[in-house]
């Protein structure tokens, strides 16, 4: 079973994917975690290039990056997982790269995007998507808190990109867009993305997760 995380910098999908993850190894399942990009030791590498935020990285390279980085972890790690039984959660997937590259930075249409997609990962489609919405505003003020508490300094509307990596250092014209992508998926897919109400609480967005995974057919543990 393949299930990935999906949203906005700050909307709080990692920490969520985290406590699912927690949670399915409690009951005895078998269950692997990456991250996008990541998870193997090319993807780590494209990863610290893309959000390097002293290289200047165009929207068409940026996206083949991304991809590339998608088409070894799905080949090296998720498939293979996959393959074995186990449970993959993905923090972060395609709809990802639909979102930010092709609505985002506007690099090609975004049918174009879903369509490359597809061949990059062979067709593999998750299982259950869990699309945790936010606005723009909310997540800005969530990455200024944590930079803050990293004591990095966050943007705080003075234009500081102290402790922010480059993706973050978009303006909010660029998360609208990729927000407005990302409800569009959640409307033209629902049987696959669950979309979650991202001012919810911890504790309430994993409940809402974990009875909504309760409907899928998971396998047995031991």
């Amino acid at each position: 079973m393949f299930i990935t995380f999906e949203g906005i910098d700050g909307s709080g999908k990692s920490t969520q994917a985290q406590l699912l993850v927690d949670r399915l190894r409690r009951t005895g399942l078998r269950v692997c975690l990456f991250r996008e990009p990541g998870g193997t030791k090319l993807a780590e590498r494209v990863r610290a290039l893309l959000l390097d935020p002293e290289l200047e990285i165009s929207p068409l390279v940026e996206l083949l990056l991304f991809s590339s980085a998608r088409a070894q972890l799905v080949e090296e790690a998720i498939r293979p997982e996959l393959n074995h039984g186990a449970i993959v959660v993905c923090d972060r997937f395609y709809d990802s790269t639909t979102a930010y590259q092709g609505a985002g930075r506007g690099v090609l249409e975004m049918e174009w995007v879903k369509a490359f997609n597809g061949k990059i990962t062979g067709g593999l489609i998750p299982d259950r998507t869990y699309y945790i919405s936010i606005t723009p505003a909310l997540a800005a003020e969530r990455r200024d808190a944590r930079s803050d508490a990293r004591g990095t300094g966050g943007t705080g509307g003075t234009g500081d990109d102290a402790g922010r990596d480059r993706m973050e250092m978009a303006d909010s014209s660029f998360y609208q867009r990729v927000v407005s992508a990302y409800d569009q998926l959640a409307a033209a897919e629902p049987q696959r993305i669950t979309q979650l109400d991202g001012r919810l609480t911890i504790d309430e967005l994993h409940e809402a997760i974990w009875a909504d995974i309760q409907e899928l057919r998971l396998p047995h543990g031991g």
